[in-house]
């Protein structure tokens, strides 16, 4: 069946990359793509019926979050993340043919691109002038019409723009990784697999203590938090939105319980998904006094 799946574009960037990642696991397959300028746009596609599901950037290991992706949830109605995949990132610097790093007054990359390859920059072409660009592959598309000097963009995009490449594996942290969501609309989640990952956002009460007494629900049940991250709601000045990611899935009990006491204590939650962790050597949920705790329950109930 094909699946239409919009993505930061054009092609030649990291999130396409992600796609064909994706495509490989079997997550979607006969993909068509859509390439979009943001975040935003990819998930309004889904929303209007475009596109069956967005490709996008989360997180990074070097620079966190990639907020814009966080804002687009909280734009419109619930979109639900079905699966992840962890890249590793590096850069190759590109021009067009026949120029070199003496040519280079400006260069293009994707501001996330950008602080990580800062140190590469200030060290080779201290002199070079950083212009952002809505995607790597939209810098290296700028510098095929002549608009920059040169891009910070994955390889591949010098051989789809036709442009030479003077330096390649170019990562000021070796080993960074980006992390992508796939992301449809609401549906069941994605099946549990014991090393899941799940992610809801809400608004909560002014009033003293509100956000402690509600993390506290998940120390209770022993659930871990990975990630906490606020973004201003951009309705009233102070007021934030609330992104949590948690190990374990919504089937799990204690995850399940503590998302039932959320509801209760927070404003506008919203469940964002359950989906396996792309790595499986992370935190997982440890159900075990929890479920002593449902079985001495059970057994006072029916006068055991």
């Amino acid at each position: 069946m094909t699946s239409t799946v919009a993505f930061l574009g054009p092609a030649g960037t990291f999130t396409e990359a992600a796609l064909v990642a994706f495509e490989k696991a079997g997550a979607v397959s006969d993909v068509q793509q859509l390439p979009v300028n943001s975040p935003s746009e990819a998930f309004q596609a889904v929303r209007e019926g475009r596109a069956d599901f967005a490709c996008v950037a989360i997180e990074n290991s070097v620079d966190g979050a990639v907020t814009t992706t966080f804002d687009a949830f909280t734009e419109g109605d619930a979109l639900q993340v079905y699966q992840e995949v962890d890249l590793e990132v590096a850069f190759a610097i590109m021009v067009k043919k026949g120029l070199s790093l003496d040519d280079v007054h400006t260069i293009a990359t994707h501001p996330v691109a950008y602080q990580q390859v800062r140190g590469w920059l200030t060290e080779n072409i201290p002199d070079a002038k950083f212009q952002p660009a809505s995607s790597n592959g939209a810098a290296a598309e700028a510098v095929s019409r002549g608009e920059v000097d040169a891009a910070a963009a994955p390889e591949r995009a010098a051989e789809i723009f036709g442009l030479d490449v003077l330096a390649n594996s170019v990562a000021d942290v070796k080993g960074a990784t980006t992390r992508f969501v796939l992301v449809g609309k609401p549906g069941r989640p994605t099946e549990r697999t014991g090393n899941d990952r799940t992610s809801v956002v809400f608004t909560v009460p002014h009033e003293p203590g509100s956000l402690a007494s509600i993390l506290q629900e998940f120390s209770y049940r022993n659930v871990d938090m990975l990630r906490i991250e606020s973004r201003p709601t951009r309705k009233k000045f102070g007021t934030y939105n609330f992104f949590i990611d948690l190990a374990g899935h919504i089937e799990d009990e204690p995850l399940s319980e503590a998302l039932r006491a959320l509801w209760l204590r927070t404003e506008n939650l919203r469940f964002i998904g359950s989906w396996p962790a792309a790595d499986q050597s992370g935190p997982k949920l440890d159900t075990t006094e929890f479920d002593k705790a449902t079985a001495w329950v059970e057994k006072v109930r029916e006068g055991r």
